[in-house]
């Protein structure tokens, strides 16, 4: 039986098309409506298409939920997963897509492109797409439209199993080359970090004062002399952190009161993450009872945090993993794993008990306004997602 194959150049139109669609984070009700009705006019049946509500529970106010395709199989075997997520950032708001030799890019100079991540979401209702008019035969199939990845990769986390037919192989499609096979990606955990210092004239009582600047300063570099601070190496243990936000004072002239702060660590172990979390609440602790007024006084500090996403590694004969390097290999690539110090949708899917490797669809330069979609790589996932969509392995 010959194997299946995409009609590239409808693929290519396809990811034009959804380029072409704005849907930052929060706002992807209609790049969600345009899968939609490309899906109905291609046969797919009403009442295999849903949304959750996982827009309801995320800390950025939504406009839609995830968008949740299932098909019966007609081939036996466990339930397979294909997801990408539609939402992209603010610099690709406004993107007109052109084709320029083997890449898109935006024409407009000032935006970004938005393939991170409507190449994945290309590839992935190209499948569906190809499935339906092909009439091809297959296992049980859900494809996952996922929302929020890039503001905290919500709707990832907050998918149920259940909605989505509890899979047994799961594929994200999201970064880089097709053979890139992303098996394991480090956890994060982000703190918000409040300082409560002394207000006084800085020109004439500056002494009564405390500086909520002057501990945050103290504590930052703390943190870098201590080697607390950026890549993070202790023996063998190896991690990051980063004090990314700073948010203080008013005016030059009054010794700042208040300061608020924003931060996080990241690593593959949770216990040396929570080291490193620890030391940043140690620094500024330490750093409060530095800074003193003449009379005594001291400021306070407050810090609460919070896991984004917990760290996973898959093993190598994890079933998704097994059925990625094939499908990689019959497209004439050889697979290559990975391991990402960022966080994917496939860290909570994974919490969410199913298994998610994550291979490349030709994103280039994300989050720039230099971004480009390797077409090349782009139809090599979409020839990859095919074969993994109807294996009856």
């Amino acid at each position: 039986m010959p194997r299946p194959a995409p009609d590239l150049a409808r693929a290519r139109r396809t990811v034009l098309d959804l380029l072409a669609i704005p849907g930052v984070s929060g706002d992807e009700k209609a790049v969600a409506e345009r899968i939609v009705s490309t899906l109905r006019t291609a046969g797919c049946p009403a009442g295999a298409i849903a949304f959750d509500k996982a827009h309801t529970k995320t800390p950025l106010k939504g406009n839609c939920g995830n968008l949740i395709v299932k098909l019966p199989g007609t081939l036996k075997g466990p339930r397979r997963l294909l997801m990408a997520h539609m939402d992209t950032v603010p610099v690709c708001r406004g993107a007109k897509p052109v084709v320029k030799g083997r890449f898109i890019e935006s024409s407009d100079p000032a935006t970004g492109l938005g393939g991170d991540d409507r190449a994945g979401v290309g590839v992935v209702l190209t499948t569906a797409l190809e499935i339906l008019r092909q009439k091809l035969p297959h296992p049980p199939l859900t494809f996952l439209f996922a929302i929020q990845e890039e503001v905290g990769l919500y709707g990832a986390r907050f998918v149920k199993a259940a909605d989505l037919g509890r899979p047994k192989l799961a594929f994200n499609f999201d970064g880089g080359a097709v053979e890139k096979l992303t098996v394991g990606a480090t956890g994060g955990e982000r703190m918000e970090i409040v300082i409560e210092g002394i207000p006084s004239h800085a020109g004439v009582a500056p002494e009564k004062g405390v500086s909520a600047i002057a501990i945050a300063s103290l504590a930052i570099a703390s943190l870098v002399e201590d080697g607390w601070h950026g890549l993070v190496e202790k023996g063998r243990k190896r991690g990051t952190s980063n004090v990314g936000v700073i948010r203080a004072g008013e005016a030059t002239n009054v010794v700042a009161e208040r300061a608020t702060l924003r931060a996080e660590a990241r690593g593959h172990d949770a216990a040396f993450r929570g080291r490193i979390v620890k030391a940043i609440e140690k620094a500024f602790a330490a750093a409060a009872k530095r800074v003193k007024s003449s009379d005594g006084r001291t400021g306070t500090v407050s810090i609460a945090g919070r896991v984004d996403y917990e760290a996973f590694r898959l093993a190598d004969d994890e079933p998704c993993v097994a059925a990625a390097r094939e499908a990689v290999r019959m497209i004439g690539l050889e697979p290559r794993p990975d391991i990402s110090n960022g966080g994917l949708d496939a860290n909570w899917m994974a919490a969410n008990g199913i298994p998610t490797v994550t291979l490349g669809c030709g994103q280039m330069n994300i989050h720039t306004t230099d971004e480009q979609l390797d077409l090349n790589a782009y139809e090599n996932a979409c020839r990859a997602a095919l074969l993994l969509a109807t294996s009856e392995a």
